[in-house]
């Protein structure tokens, strides 16, 4: 992730208040089984629009949740633990429970934990996982040397004060979409902050850092837990994520049906760069593989 410190804050929070954002994509399906995507952190659900729109036309019900202060300033988004980002997921897993018996649970970047998360808790009814970038390490080819730094940070007060910003290749490699991207982060510390809804924060706490450690710390302790299978997919030229990442979840969890697919032409936000068809196609694939098993289970 290529990164720099950022402290000038005080346009954009002003900016980001009076922005109206959606509460999430929230459509209903035609086949019994539901899918639950999670964007990832300083995200949007609109980073998961793609998928929500054709697994929905191919029968499923989706339900892709903004998580917990999305909607806020980074002031408030900065103090927020990552059990709050968690809590609106086992919200939305219960929305599905109640019309649908078969439920599936994917997430991109941090949202791959917190799917990952959900899986353990709710062992008897999710159906399977699809994990998009997993993120445990920022370990990506454009990960910033001083990261290693960071936990000296993370012992003082400074971690709530800094803040990473964005820069190329914002997680894309499509070139087309990273100039949009540009575009708008080029403009968000000013007053217009318009596009916040569609490409997300960004500014990216380092509060907010830590509490995804906190977070992985927690994971690493139940992967064992999960059963359920499991499906990894991941870019080889990740930016901020290695592939190492998906390996490591790949050796702990206990899942009997569990791949890693890999993929060749993408960065680190897969559900929107040039292989997007292609990680719908395994995710639907890998969905509808499990959803007759899953239906006969929970009869």
């Amino acid at each position: 992730m290529a990164v720099k410190f950022s402290f000038q804050l005080n346009k954009f929070h002003r900016g980001l208040g009076a922005v109206p954002m959606s509460p999430g994509i929230f459509t209903r399906g035609t086949n019994g089984a539901a899918v639950i995507l999670i964007h990832g952190l300083t995200g949007t659900p609109n980073e998961m629009g793609f998928l929500a729109n054709r697994l929905n036309r191919a029968g499923f019900s989706v339900l892709c949740p903004r998580l917990a202060n999305h909607d806020r300033s980074l002031r408030v988004l900065k103090d927020t633990p990552w059990q709050d980002f968690y809590a609106t997921v086992r919200q939305a897993y219960f929305k599905a429970r109640e019309h649908s018996d078969t439920i599936f649970v994917s997430g991109l970047s941090m949202g791959a934990l917190l799917a990952l998360l959900l899986a353990d808790e709710f062992q008897a009814t999710i159906a399977g996982v699809s994990c998009l970038s997993p993120t445990l390490f920022y370990d990506g080819w454009s990960s910033p040397w001083y990261r290693c730094f960071l936990p000296v940070v993370y012992g003082t007060q400074l971690h709530r004060f800094m803040y990473f910003q964005e820069s190329p290749p914002y997680g894309i490699k499509n070139e087309a979409v990273r100039r949009k991207i540009h575009q708008h982060f080029s403009k968000a510390n000013d007053d217009n902050c318009s596009d916040i809804d569609r490409y997300g924060y960004p500014l990216f706490p380092v509060s907010s850092l830590r509490q995804l450690g906190f977070l992985v710390r927690h994971l690493k302790k139940r992967l064992p837990n999960v059963h359920a299978p499991v499906q990894i997919i991941q870019a080889k030229e990740d930016d901020m994520t290695s592939v190492r990442n998906a390996q490591f979840i790949y050796d702990r969890v206990s899942s009997k049906d569990r791949e890693i697919v890999l993929l060749e032409d993408s960065y680190h936000i897969i559900t929107a760069d040039q292989e997007r068809v292609k990680v719908l196609d395994n995710m639907q694939r890998f969905f509808m593989s499990y959803s007759h098993d899953a239906r006969t289970s929970n009869a």
